[in-house]
């Protein structure tokens, strides 16, 4: 692994220079313990650690845009300005180097659990609705569009049995 994390170190550091023009003077290793990521940047240390499982699976192409996503970050970071996903600087970057914004999905990791929608809130003036898991005190909250009063509706084929009931078993 020593060899293949110094290989690592050299690639990520030529595609500083090549697409950033911007030397990387940090550390860059691999991490097999990253489950749902292709890479991090380490704010404290400015290291970059990349998931190898990428490489094995999707090839060297993925592996290099996941690590000028995590450049993108590193030089923003390092220059103090917009460094996270959210920031317009780090989105322009990104698109200007030809990064990758999310990473591809390995196989075998699962999808994340979704519960269906069990109530619908709907907006008595301007018939404005909302779609929640969980059940909502409306009177403590009004529509977002006209700021009036919410009515709280059970979704057919859902039980609005609260978080936790179980179902014994038991038959009457």
């Amino acid at each position: 692994m020593q060899e293949s994390n110094e290989r690592l170190q050299v690639w990520i550091e030529q595609v500083s220079i090549r697409d950033f023009g911007k030397p990387f003077r940090h550390r860059a290793r691999y991490n097999a313990r990253l489950k749902s990521t292709g890479g991090r940047y380490l704010l404290k240390s400015h290291d970059i650690e990349i998931n190898p499982k990428q490489l094995a699976e999707n090839g060297a192409e993925e592996v290099e845009r996941i690590i000028k996503h995590e450049l993108c970050h590193y030089h923003l970071h390092i220059e103090g300005r917009g460094y996270r996903h959210r920031d317009k600087e780090f989105k322009e970057l990104l698109q200007g180097v030809g990064g990758s914004r999310y990473c591809k999905a390995l196989p075998g990791t699962a999808p994340k659990r979704t519960e269906p929608y069990r109530y619908r809130l709907e907006c008595v003036h301007c018939q404005q609705t909302y779609l929640r898991k969980r059940k909502v005190d409306v009177k403590r909250y009004v529509c977002g569009r006209c700021r009036g009063p919410l009515r709280l509706l059970a979704l057919e084929g859902q039980t609005a049995r609260g978080k936790g009931a179980r179902d014994t078993g038991a038959r009457t």
